[in-house]
């Protein structure tokens, strides 16, 4: 083979190696209506996600998220510890978010000291498969409710908003921003959340498959979610309303009320990191 025809035949082969990592693989990405999820939505909104061939897959629930991503219908996710530490074996954590701070609560029609005492069963309405258990497992063991004492049932927060409650009965209510507004309307209290227990460590992130996993693809995302994340803080207002329709049950004053529930981990500090680290959360796959 002469020099020129080695030559063309290196462009050749170069313009299909381009050609091929310009037609990346869809990252479909499953997400939630959570106040922390609002940068994704902003994100979306703008236009960004579409251009770099992402595409959002609005859920009803963080269980049917990781539902979506057991069964091949996504390849990533935004989820808490409790979905990842799920498949933990599949997927990395590419991308911090929040941590809740109030934004995750418990909602009942009773005092603590009410259904410590009670002699009835206490009526738990949460989504199982989520990290609603994990704050129902903390709530109890902190408060000596043994689990034989309540009568689970598993819903999602759409299901639950329809849901018409026997106050004669004790309830507790697992809930999350901005689904809490309609449970203070039906006349229920928060009786605990992530603000008042600072010891519960909830985190959002997005997570991603391994094998999907493109480092360039991700950092580009995290630049799109800091951006989101800077517009937010600045102009609330704004902000609000490019993503209002993704909170059909928020006000801009409830907005404003449910960022004040979370705290931004976009840019962890190494504090943060070592706590993550303690609790078994892989945090070197972390784009910057």
């Amino acid at each position: 083979m002469n020099k020129k025809i080695k030559i063309f035949v290196f462009f050749i082969i170069l313009t299909f190696i381009i050609s091929c990592d310009s037609k990346e693989k869809q990252i479909n990405l499953a997400v939630n209506e959570w106040i922390g999820y609002a940068p994704i939505f902003y994100a979306n909104e703008k236009g960004w996600l579409k251009q770099d061939n992402i595409r959002l897959i609005r859920t009803v629930s963080l269980g049917e998220s990781l539902n979506l991503y057991k069964s091949g219908l996504v390849n990533s996710l935004a989820a808490t510890q409790y979905e990842y530490k799920e498949i933990k074996k599949d997927v990395i954590p590419v991308i911090l978010l929040d941590k809740s701070y109030g934004g995750d609560m418990l909602f009942s029609n009773k005092t603590i000291d009410e259904l410590v005492h009670t002699k009835k069963k206490i009526d738990v309405y949460l989504e199982i498969d989520s990290v609603n258990y994990l704050l129902l497992k903390y709530f109890i063991k902190k408060h000596h409710i043994s689990i034989n004492r309540l009568n689970l049932i598993n819903k999602d927060q759409q299901q639950l908003l329809l849901t018409t409650f026997d106050k004669s009965k004790p309830i507790l209510i697992i809930t999350y921003a901005p689904y809490n507004i309609q449970y203070l309307k039906k006349g229920f209290h928060v009786i605990a959340s992530t603000k008042t227990d600072k010891t519960l460590l909830v985190i959002d992130a997005i997570f991603t498959d391994k094998n999907n996993f493109s480092k360039n693809r991700f950092i580009l995302l995290k630049k799109y979610i800091d951006q989101a994340i800077n517009d937010i803080k600045n102009d609330p207002k704004k902000a609000y309303l490019v993503i209002q329709k993704y909170f059909p049950d928020y006000s801009y004053k409830d907005f404003k009320e449910g960022l004040k529930n979370i705290k931004w981990i976009n840019n962890p500090n190494q504090k943060l990191k070592q706590e993550l680290i303690d609790i078994d959360f892989y945090t070197k796959g972390l784009v910057k």
